[in-house]
């Protein structure tokens, strides 16, 4: 079997840098998003990667990556669960259908794809996981209620699987960011404001800090001492007010 390293959201943002990183360090990559043409370009750039244009928020799309691997007899060595959205806005306002659909994607998705490869890891007694989640996972966001909650599942889940897999030579890490200059505002419909722009980070040393992490097997990455503070917020500060702050920021 040929081993390879997942990466998903491959096509934009903090996928890029993690297929450009990743790359540099000689591992062969399955590059998966819906853009085709920006996944082609970007394999074409590295050279030891291969594209595969696929919706991972569609049912069963988890299951068809995994044949598609199988079929080009790859097997996944890494996994870099990146694929994933927010929304913006009154919760209640914003459409159901795809509130719903970012569950499954930042949430479904990311657990299908670990439960698919985990047990040919645990077999091997090797692999690594990197969940992307956000500093958002550390507290309620009025304003991207569904979005925030969709990053403390991601939390959770990896801190949980962390634990079990430690002493098996599985390495598992939640990535967690702050404000990032990705396209992740565009799609949320969140232009930013003054504190937004000002906090965010480059995408390139995120995604840095998230590998040394992983190598190192920490369960947890927040990459900044502005954000390594913010995510302990809820032990300094009464949650009450943690809403109303988080509330303002994206006002």
């Amino acid at each position: 079997m040929n081993m390879v390293t997942i990466i998903t959201g491959a096509s934009a943002g903090l996928g890029v840098d993690f297929a450009r990183q990743l790359a540099g360090r000689g591992e062969r990559l399955v590059l998966v998003a819906r853009r085709k043409d920006r996944l082609d370009a970007l394999a074409t750039e590295l050279g030891n990667a291969r594209a595969v244009a696929l919706d991972l928020g569609e049912a069963g799309a988890a299951g068809r990556l995994m044949k598609d691997l199988a079929a080009h007899g790859e097997e996944a060595r890494g996994l870099i669960n990146n694929a994933g959205f927010g929304l913006w806005g009154k919760f209640a306002a914003l459409d159901g259908t795809r509130q719903r659909a970012m569950i499954d994607l930042n949430c479904g998705t990311l657990v299908e794809l670990t439960h698919a490869v985990l047990p040919a890891m645990l077999a091997r007694g090797d692999g690594a996981i990197l969940n992307v989640a956000s500093t958002a996972a550390f507290q309620p966001g009025p304003g991207m209620a569904t979005y925030f909650a969709t990053k403390a599942f991601v939390l959770s889940f990896s801190e949980a699987l962390h634990e079990e897999v430690r002493t098996s030579g599985i390495r598992v890490t939640a990535l967690c960011p702050g404000p990032t200059k990705t396209e992740f505002g565009d799609v949320a419909g969140f232009k930013g404001n003054g504190m937004f722009d000002k906090l965010s980070a480059g995408s390139a040393e995120v995604v840095a800090l998230g590998l040394k992490a992983l190598d190192s097997n920490r369960a947890v990455a927040i990459p900044g001492l502005v954000n390594k503070l913010g995510a302990q917020g809820h032990r300094l500060f009464p949650r009450a007010l943690l809403r109303k702050v988080t509330a303002a920021i994206k006002s």
